[in-house]
């Protein structure tokens, strides 16, 4: 017995909406670049490192509560998408600079105005959040 096709196996374009504009064989490409930079952690990075090239703990330091391990991994990825710059320099102690690159400029406006609306709606949404969480609660009751 044939196993049902997944999704990603059969994609096809939407009709309405807007996904419709984009063509069935970008999707995949198309949701790993969203995924990538609406991750909280790059949207931070990109939104940091506005004012200028900064050092690997200058970033950690401006990113509160990132480990160490997200912020390199983080800082890989968007190094790898082309989204930020990596700048070593040949000094004692050696020093590595992080900066947008013209891409990442643009993505830096749409980044510092998502979490601005986060900041603008945390009560709102935390509310929102404790009447579920208690409507859940005396459901299992």
């Amino acid at each position: 017995m044939d196993a049902m096709p997944d999704s990603s196996d059969t994609e096809m374009a939407a009709a309405t909406g807007p996904c419709a504009s984009i063509p069935a064989e970008h999707m995949a490409s198309i949701r790993q670049v969203l995924d990538r930079v609406g991750d909280k952690w790059s949207t931070l990075i990109i939104a940091v490192l506005e004012s200028g090239p900064l050092r690997y703990t200058d970033l950690q330091r401006r990113i509160p509560g990132i480990s160490q391990r997200m912020l390199t991994h983080t800082l890989r990825q968007l190094v790898e998408d082309g989204l930020i710059t990596r700048t070593a320099y040949a000094e004692v102690p050696p020093r590595v600079e992080y900066a947008l690159t013209p891409l990442g400029r643009g993505l830096h406006e749409i980044a510092t105005q998502l979490i601005g609306w986060a900041v603008d709606h945390h009560g709102e949404i935390h509310a929102h959040r404790s009447r579920a969480g208690a409507v859940t609660a005396s459901r299992r009751s």
